[in-house]
């Protein structure tokens, strides 16, 4: 069992920068690839970025070369570091985590969730 707490959002301007954390609770954290997926009003739920065991990396085209991901499995953390903001990443986002050593795309297949922390960048 794992139970994630998702940290960080408020509103920004459009070029800002802005840091999501999420802290889990349990011994096993190290097993689990870690996602950050986001929705916005009206839309599907989407995949951001996640990080694997090992510390690889995935982002959405979105995202790269913007945002980054990172963790430090002794603090049981992953970070969420938001550069060059745009007013289409405003949206709840929510920390994800997966018994896998791979990254998973779609949010159906992640088995814990934070409670959401939203995002909201203006131009």
């Amino acid at each position: 069992q794992v139970q994630l707490v998702d940290s960080g959002g408020g509103s920004v301007q459009a070029g800002d920068s802005l840091t999501l954390s999420c802290a889990a609770s349990g011994r096993t954290f190290s097993s689990y690839t870690m996602g950050w997926f986001r929705q916005a009003p009206g839309e599907e739920r989407e995949f951001v970025a996640a990080v694997t065991l090992s510390g690889g990396s995935t982002y959405a085209d979105s995202v790269k070369g913007r945002f980054t991901i990172s963790r430090d499995n002794a603090e049981n953390t992953v970070s969420l570091q938001m550069n060059s903001a745009k007013p289409e990443d405003t949206a709840v986002y929510y920390c994800a985590a997966v018994r896998s050593p791979v990254v998973y795309i779609s949010w159906s297949l992640y088995d814990y969730w934070g409670q959401g922390t939203t995002v909201t960048v203006s131009s």
